[in-house]
């Protein structure tokens, strides 16, 4: 089936001058981000929501595992501290 792209013929284009190309592209794209997800990773997710989770999720394992660099949730890297050892009892009795 071939789609047929022509206008109308009620439309005049004549009376549709003055229109402006991308007048609300800014406004339509503020705070989103459109990312492409192959099928077989978008049946995995539900909604929006758990596919951001999830992202959050390694991103904050990313900076984890990176060296220098802190996350929200930073796991320390210094060394545990070593138990103080025992005193060796004295060979003399007091």
């Amino acid at each position: 089936m071939r789609k047929n792209d022509d206008l109308r013929s009620e439309y005049n284009l004549s009376r549709l001058k003055g229109g402006v190309r991308g007048k609300y592209y800014r406004r339509a794209t503020a705070g989103t981000n459109l990312v492409l997800v192959d099928p077989e990773i978008a049946n995995v997710f539900q909604d929006t929501e758990s596919v951001n989770r999830a992202l959050r999720l390694l991103v904050d394992a990313a900076k984890i595992a990176a060296p220098g660099t802190r996350s929200r949730h930073h796991v320390s890297r210094k060394q545990p501290k070593r138990p103080a050892r025992k005193r060796a009892r004295s060979a003399t009795l007091r």
